[in-house]
């Protein structure tokens, strides 16, 4: 009775150690924290001089990591079908190997240069095993049936831990995919809102929206500013006698224009209807600028892509000096106002084909 009680004791220390390991499990959250508990607890659960972490990765045994007195396998892949581990894992069952030397499901040439005289080696999960854990010893050694089962209830606490690891990363990237889709979704609502839907320039709110900045830059680099304003001529003309269609066809076709005339970095919106506007800055005079554009539209005229009528487009310019802080919505208004001093002198210049 009284010799019973050490062991007794023993056990129970022992099951308290595992109790310990198995809460450290169950708050893991990644692999490389679960083979850093395994191993470590492997050893100390059963006084082992070295422990293995096992995969099964594609029809191989890979040794993810090891805890042991001196190297074993880290990072190397063997075939299941010549490594001790693919055994525990294809028979699904534990395998207590007191000599090496007189076991023949050992690879003897791997094991010759490590320290390994005993293991004992057991299956992560025993249906559909997932990996395994390996104890060696320096020395022959029996294990006892107690480590025995104390390495196996390690084990199916590990493929636990594991099954966990893989619903937390699978959430994480279901939450950082549904993450980015909504920030690409919010970003198209964004673009959308700010943009033009014929013309793909910007809208009226996009101009306004981003020409506070654009001009905050052009003041800081001290560069001349300038706000053009374009209104295309003859567009219910076209409208009424080709229909709204072609009438789109005008307004896009402007639009690609001013995009080959005006730099990247150039604001071009449609501020609505047949108006347009582009703000910027200029190293040249205003009337370059204009004489740019006007000799854009003249060869889109002259080339024929348009054959049922002309592009025609009256222009109003404004140009401030350096570190102007005029309200952008007065200088539209100049700009504005010049372009339809343009338009009266424009008048019946888009020309229709003759019959």
């Amino acid at each position: 009775m009284e010799a019973s009680r050490p062991y007794a004791h023993a056990v129970r220390n022992l099951s308290l150690d595992l109790i310990d390991v198995i809460q450290q499990l169950s708050f893991a959250r990644d692999l490389p924290t679960v083979q850093a508990v395994v191993q470590h607890a492997a050893r100390a659960l059963t006084g082992a001089d070295g422990a293995t972490f096992v995969l099964r990765d594609s029809g191989m045994c890979y040794y993810a990591d090891e805890d042991a007195i001196a190297p074993l396998w880290k990072g190397k892949r063997f075939p299941m079908e010549s490594c001790i581990s693919g055994w525990v894992m294809l028979n699904r069952q534990p395998a207590v190997v007191p000599d090496i030397a007189a076991d023949p499901r050992i690879p003897f040439d791997a094991y010759r240069p490590t320290f390994v005289k005993s293991l004992v080696m057991v299956p992560i999960r025993i249906e559909e095993p997932i990996g395994a854990i390996g104890n060696y010893w320096a020395t022959e050694y029996q294990a006892t049936d107690v480590q025995i089962r104390t390495l196996q209830a390690l084990a199916n606490t590990t493929a636990v831990a594991l099954e966990n690891v893989r619903l937390c990363t699978g959430m994480e990237e279901l939450v950082h995919e549904r993450t980015r889709q909504l920030q690409e979704a919010n970003r198209k609502i964004e673009q959308l809102s700010l943009t033009d839907d014929l013309t793909g320039l910007y809208n009226r709110r996009g101009f306004f929206a981003l020409a506070s900045r654009q001009r905050a830059q052009a003041r800081r680099s001290g560069d001349r500013q300038f706000v053009l304003y374009v209104d295309v001529d003859g567009l219910k003309t076209v409208n009424d006698e080709f229909g709204h269609g072609a009438g789109d066809t005008l307004l896009q076709a402007l639009a690609c224009l001013l995009r080959k005339t005006f730099r990247e970095d150039d604001l071009i919106a449609r501020m609505g209807g047949d108006e347009f506007c582009v703000f910027g800055t200029m190293m040249g005079e205003g009337d370059a600028i204009v004489r740019r554009l006007e000799q854009r539209i003249a060869r889109f005229n002259a080339s024929g892509q348009e054959p049922r009528f002309r592009l025609s487009a009256s222009l109003g310019i404004e140009i401030m000096p350096p570190g102007s802080d005029i309200p952008i919505e007065q200088l539209l208004r100049v700009a504005d106002e010049r372009m339809y001093g343009q338009k009266r002198r424009h008048r019946g210049f888009t020309r229709l084909p003759d019959e």
